[in-house]
């Protein structure tokens, strides 16, 4: 029966992915952005207990007694869109924001970075700065991954497309990671951001590129708990990009239409992979 039973649900899996039903490539977590009104509401709570957790009590990049209701906030807050990530549980595993400053106001970046004499910043309207991402710890697989939920073989050298032979070794893929930037992608287009600014230590920044994402590096590194360097991405470049190397993400963030025989193949590989486990 029990065996009945998970080829019934992987089956009713499959065709959801098929019909639409759920993500065809990330169908195991669901991908939301904050309303903007709900500032103050729960989904917001649970965005910053989860940066709590991950910047105080985990890395201690920042000081627990200075968050007496262990919500990890700032000024900046107000003045982002904010995605969350979650697990079929509906626990959060992953949020990121992205900064839209008001004018009095500098990127985040700049409060720590500097940026090369010749780079020209591009109209501050049509740019935000991505910021706060981290995956709970119990999605990043091994020790050495990183708070983002990029494990040290992935930035090594692992496929950054599924493939059977990662069986044993899902969490190569940071699939919460690409499913946070298409959210924050279609926001983006939606309100006419072309620009991304991020503030990133080398091994993302060299993850990033492998999943299409060229963040061009725009000052020197600095030491900000730990070492980052400053980058840009022209989303425009971005798109071009990715329907040139790898149409099925390009369809994919920009909502296209995917071929069926691209879905079956997509379907099939991961499959064969099988449904990550967080805990």
């Amino acid at each position: 029966m029990v065996h009945s039973a998970s080829r019934y649900s992987s089956l009713r899996l499959l065709t959801d992915r098929l019909l639409g039903k759920r993500d065809i490539l990330i169908p195991y977590f669901q991908f939301v952005e904050v309303p903007a009104d709900e500032y103050e509401g729960e989904l917001m709570r649970q965005i910053q207990r989860l940066r709590y957790e991950v910047y105080c009590v985990e890395r201690n990049f920042l000081d627990c007694e200075d968050y007496k209701d262990q919500l990890e906030t700032d000024e900046y807050d107000r003045y982002s869109a904010h995605f969350a990530a979650f697990n079929d549980e509906r626990e959060i595993i992953g949020t990121v924001r992205l900064v839209h400053p008001a004018e009095h106001m500098l990127y985040p970046f700049e409060s720590h970075c500097t940026v090369f004499d010749d780079f020209r910043f591009p109209p501050r309207e049509k740019a935000g700065e991505i910021s706060r991402l981290v995956v709970r710890k119990t999605y990043r697989r091994r020790r050495g991954d990183s708070m983002e939920g990029v494990s040290r073989e992935f930035v090594q050298g692992g496929s950054a497309t599924p493939s059977p032979r990662l069986r044993e070794q899902r969490g190569n893929s940071p699939l919460l990671l690409l499913g946070l930037y298409k959210e924050m992608y279609r926001h983006s287009r939606r309100n006419g951001i072309r620009y991304w600014y991020a503030a990133m230590e080398r091994s993302l920044a060299r993850s990033l590129d492998r999943m299409g994402f060229k963040f061009v590096p725009i000052g020197p590194a600095t030491d900000y708990y730990g070492p980052v360097t400053p980058h840009i991405v022209d989303l425009d470049e971005l798109s071009a990009r990715l329907h040139s190397e790898n149409p099925f993400l390009a369809a994919w963030f920009d909502d296209e239409p995917i071929p069926l025989w691209v879905k079956m193949k997509t379907l099939v590989v991961s499959t064969l992979i099988g449904a990550p486990r967080g805990k």
